[in-house]
């Protein structure tokens, strides 16, 4: 078992960071969650930020947008012209994919600089990139509702995860412990 536990440390180290981290930043946002009542930012600050950051730059590009309150369910309607297109719910403002992100990069730490660079580099990115997620698909569910279905299960997850995934991969390759040790 010892030998085992030897020759697996780095896998053992990795696995376990990633969970602690993981676990503690998704403790710390469903308490935040929780205590989000909505009186002032509806449904919470971060949904409501991404929706008005949402709606500005669809408004930039020239589709008249609003961000309204969803009376059902803790949720900002997309409205573009009288049209409701779709709906900003606390999944889409990108929180739980920063945390799976950081919860990696932690757990691939490089020196203390280049990863506090890093995750605030690639934390800026992600929230970019879930911004404009959410820009194309109003636009697109906009002029093809019919594409729907397609357009959110498949290829908008598929941006911001795969935004992840090459973040995480350059990350690797170019700043983790692994690959310094590896020179």
């Amino acid at each position: 078992m010892k030998t085992l536990f030897i020759k697996y440390r780095s896998v053992i180290k990795f696995i376990l960071t990633f969970l602690l981290v993981y676990l503690s930043l998704s403790v710390i946002y469903k308490f935040y969650l929780q205590f989000s009542d909505g009186s002032e930012f509806y449904p919470d600050y971060f949904t409501h930020l991404v929706g008005e950051q949402s709606k500005d730059l669809l408004n930039t590009f020239g589709y008249a947008t609003e961000m309204v309150p969803h009376l059902e369910e803790p949720s900002l309607k997309v409205m573009i012209g009288n049209t409701y297109v779709a709906r900003v719910i606390e999944g889409c403002n990108g929180l739980s994919v920063l945390i799976l992100f950081i919860s990696f990069i932690v757990a691939f730490s490089g020196r203390l600089k280049a990863t506090l660079l890093y995750l605030l580099s690639g934390s800026v990115i992600i929230y970019v990139v879930n911004v404009l997620r959410i820009v194309i698909l109003s636009i697109w569910l906009y002029k093809y509702p019919e594409q729907s279905e397609f357009l959110h299960a498949v290829v908008f997850p598929a941006i911001i995860y795969g935004a992840v995934f090459l973040l995480w991969i350059f990350w690797v390759n170019r700043f983790s412990k692994l690959n310094q040790k590896n020179v």
